[in-house]
């Protein structure tokens, strides 16, 4: 089956945004969506692949060396659906967007086979 690779985006401008807010505020935007999104894993699991994880600041290496980047990536999933709608659809209403102040979350499907298993 199709795997794909899920990113959650977030505006650097909404994160600061949301961490200006009172820190009441803040503890109960999680108390609402740290629950929704365990629900969210656990009636998606079998099409959960790798939970994943939340991400930090970006470091960009290139050929003139290392350097700090910006980019919305805030953390990733790796999911398995028969395609990219089917595994779409299963973020619509995504606790990330809907309770968090994330403002998407980009499917890429794999496109090289996974790695081989050895015994």
């Amino acid at each position: 089956m199709p795997r794909f690779l899920a990113v959650y985006t977030m505006k650097p401008e909404d994160l600061a945004a949301f961490r200006q807010r009172p820190k009441a505020e803040q503890e109960a935007v999680d108390a609402a969506g740290l629950p929704a999104w365990e629900a969210w894993e656990a009636a998606n699991r079998a099409a959960i692949l790798d939970t994943g994880g939340m991400v930090g600041q970006t470091v960009r290496v290139t050929r003139d060396g290392i350097a700090p980047a910006r980019n919305p990536f805030c953390g990733y999933i790796v999911i398995e659906a028969p395609t990219i709608d089917d595994a779409a659809r299963l973020f619509l209403d995504h606790p990330h967007f809907s309770i968090f102040p994330g403002d998407g979350v980009d499917l890429m499907p794999f496109v090289t086979a996974p790695p081989e298993t050895t015994p």
